[in-house]
């Protein structure tokens, strides 16, 4: 005799074949049959079950109510655990779904179906308190989003929660992971940004692994930083731990396509079994002092990328608009063409910081070896080593924000000064090929 399962119970299902399969109940579609159940298997992956000839066991009642969409807001629920645990949504593919009528993705899923969904979380923790902050896509966040996500990570911290993941859409994390690395100093415990290239019903989903691995990092990492926390490769084998301000998304659609830039991973986590391994022995400790909170951003900064005959007044244009610093992504070792430089002169001469980053991501800037980058050092433009361009972006936003009466000279120590190992001084990339796919 079956069970009667509801979406979100814990089911043991016995086949007619034989085959004996665990998971979490999904709800179905207008397009599934009434005779096929479908469940969440603990690798992330969906399966349709024939119910024609199956036991079904329930081996555990659902913890929250999954088919309800509940407005944005907070919830609580209790584990069994020692973890405290923050999970705060702000919207993207990984708490998205397929709308089946259209074909079109939307955030739609709830950051409660999300622990649902992940057992482990209710393992781990004795409480996990669950903020949907936002039910945005990354690409219309913004510093303002950015600085009330920091807050709202502060104030958990202080509250002693032990882990803090950030759901968050992929295209644009590693700006908003890089503005909480500056805005959030001396953490005590790491920052998880997760994310999703599949939405969370398909049954390729990436978002299952990914939030398992959070539970490892929690325990184990040493590191008090903000990190991302993603697929290492195409396949389910192992999670990369990624420095927030040394990281970006090299591919539109794989489930590795987040890379360590000019940097390696802090760490991977072996999944289904959830290793720990440290891989870095180069990072900033969890601390025990107070938290350094400086939130604010500011809206007058842009990036530019450098393209062949590029109109020069676009810098002018910047100038004239208030803007008060400029990231230009610079070709090679960081060069741009003759003509735009008396606009950079210009743009320093009247107290805008003009930050000059590489487009090529690999490498530092240097521009002392061509004639154009001893140009720019000489109309005042400021070289950025190996930051990437979208963390020098952030970076700048967050100095003019949080320092906003300190003079130029202040401001350009600050932005070439390395806080949270936005600039590695020293990296051999060489090996970088072997051990990221994971040898």
């Amino acid at each position: 005799m079956s069970d009667n399962p509801e979406v979100g119970d814990l089911v043991r299902v016995h086949t007619g074949s034989g085959l004996i399969l665990e998971g979490i109940v999904m709800p179905s579609t207008e397009f599934s049959s009434d005779d096929v159940l479908v469940i969440k298997l603990s690798n992330g992956y969906n399966i349709g079950v024939s119910r024609k000839g199956a036991k079904i066991e329930i081996l555990r009642k659902k913890a929250v109510d999954v088919g309800k969409v509940s407005p944005p807001g907070t919830s609580r629920i209790s584990g069994k655990g020692p973890l405290k645990t923050s999970l705060i949504s702000t919207g993207g593919t990984i708490v998205s779904k397929v709308e089946y009528e259209t074909g079109a993705v939307k955030p739609a899923i709830t950051a409660e179906e999300l622990v649902e969904m992940v057992p482990e979380f209710l393992e781990s923790s004795s409480l996990i308190e669950v903020l949907e902050l936002y039910r945005v896509f990354s690409e219309d966040i913004t510093p303002e989003h950015w600085s009330r996500l920091a807050q709202e990570v502060a104030k958990r911290i202080n509250e002693g929660f032990d882990a803090i993941i950030v759901a968050h859409g992929t295209d644009a994390m590693a700006f908003t992971a890089s503005a909480l690395a500056f805005a959030l100093q001396n953490l005590p415990i790491p920052v998880m940004f997760v994310g999703a290239q599949r939405s969370s019903d398909r049954p390729s989903t990436d978002a299952v692994l990914n939030l398992k691995a959070c539970m490892s990092i929690a325990k184990h990492a040493p590191y008090g930083e903000v990190v991302v926390v993603m697929h290492g490769a195409t396949s389910d084998e192992y999670i990369l731990v990624h420095r927030g301000v040394k990281v970006r998304k090299m591919h539109t659609s794989r489930r590795d396509a987040f890379q360590s830039i000019n940097d390696i991973p802090l760490s991977k986590v072996i999944m289904p079994e959830g290793k720990f391994i440290q891989l870095s022995n180069t990072y900033l400790p969890r601390k025990k002092g107070e938290l350094l909170v400086r939130p604010k951003f500011s809206d007058k900064v842009a990036l530019l990328k450098f393209y062949p005959n590029m109109d020069c007044t676009l810098i002018d244009y910047l100038v004239d608009k208030g803007y008060e610093g400029i990231i230009i992504e610079g070709t090679g070792l960081g060069h741009i063409r003759g003509p735009c430089i008396d606009s950079v002169k210009r743009a320093s001469e009247e107290g805008v910081i003009v930050g000059i980053t590489s487009q090529t991501l690999f490498g530092r800037v240097n521009l002392k070896v061509y004639t154009n980058g001893r140009r720019l050092l000489q109309a005042g433009a400021v070289p950025l080593s190996d930051m990437l361009p979208e963390t020098a972006y952030v970076k700048l936003s967050w100095i003019i924000g949080n320092f906003p009466d300190t003079e130029m000279k202040e401001r350009v120590e600050l932005l070439t000064r390395n806080l949270v190992f936005e600039i590695n001084p020293v990296h051999d990339m060489r090996h970088y090929p072997r051990w990221y796919h994971g040898d």
